[in-house]
This record gives C-alpha cells, sequence and structure tokens, in this order.
C-alpha cells in the first residue's frame, strides 16, 4: 500500500471543508488519465443519489449514496480524506475525453501515481 501524497491530501482537505466545486485537477491512477473538477464527498454523493433515482432498475441503490447530507462525508468517516471525488471528469483516450458530458468519479488518493492542477480541454478546431 502507498502512502498518499501529503499535498493531493491537503487539497482534498480544503475541498472538503470549503464546500467547493471549483478546483481543477487531473490525475494518473493505474494508466488511465482522468481529468475533471473536485467536489466535496457529501455534495457528489448527492449528485450521484440524484442521477440514481432518476433510473427505474437503479433507484433503490441512491439510499446508499444519500446516507450522509450534502455537507457531510461519508457516515462513521473521520480523518483526512481518502479519496478524490471527481464531478463533470473525463476519462482521457487519445485526443477525446469520455464521457463527453463528464461523469462522477471517485478515486482512492493513494492510487494516484501523478497529478496536476488544472484540467485538460480538447476542441475540434486544430
Amino acid at each position: 500500500m502507498s502512502k498518499p501524497d501529503a499535498l493531493l491530501v491537503d487539497i482534498a482537505t480544503m475541498v472538503e471543508s470549503e464546500q467547493s466545486n471549483q478546483m481543477s485537477l487531473t490525475v494518473v491512477v493505474q494508466g488511465a488519465v482522468l481529468t475533471g473538477r473536485l467536489a466535496p464527498e457529501g455534495v457528489w454523493r448527492q449528485r450521484v443519489a440524484e442521477v440514481l433515482q432518476e433510473s427505474e432498475r437503479l433507484g433503490p441503490f441512491s439510499a446508499l449514496f444519500s446516507s450522509a447530507g450534502p455537507d457531510s462525508r461519508s457516515p462513521g468517516r473521520s480523518g483526512p480524506p481518502t479519496h478524490l471525488h471527481f464531478h463533470v471528469a473525463r476519462i482521457l483516450q487519445g485526443s477525446i475525453g469520455l464521457p463527453e458530458t463528464g461523469g462522477m468519479y471517485r478515486v482512492a488518493i493513494e492510487d494516484v501515481g501523478a497529478w496536476t492542477v488544472g484540467d485538460f480541454r480538447y476542441s475540434d478546431s486544430q
């Protein structure tokens, strides 16, 4: 098990404490490049719950994500954040990002091999 990057933990802690969703970050996790904006865990969980509630088949799973309000982390969790919560995020594959509209991703901080502030955007004009 690797030791999480202290600076990355500090960034996640600041996102959690300020309830901000404006911090853009790009990370490399097991060879995949993920780029997007960070969200506090409670806000991320609430948004995932809303998306699941709209699905007839997946609606029952929404309760797993909505058990914590938008201003809190997972129930029973204390200490520094252990995960990054991305929204409007894409996995970069060649010259495109998947999904095009952005997705919701949860990444263990200890699995991040490299990172940079900011996100990568592609345009059709070259």
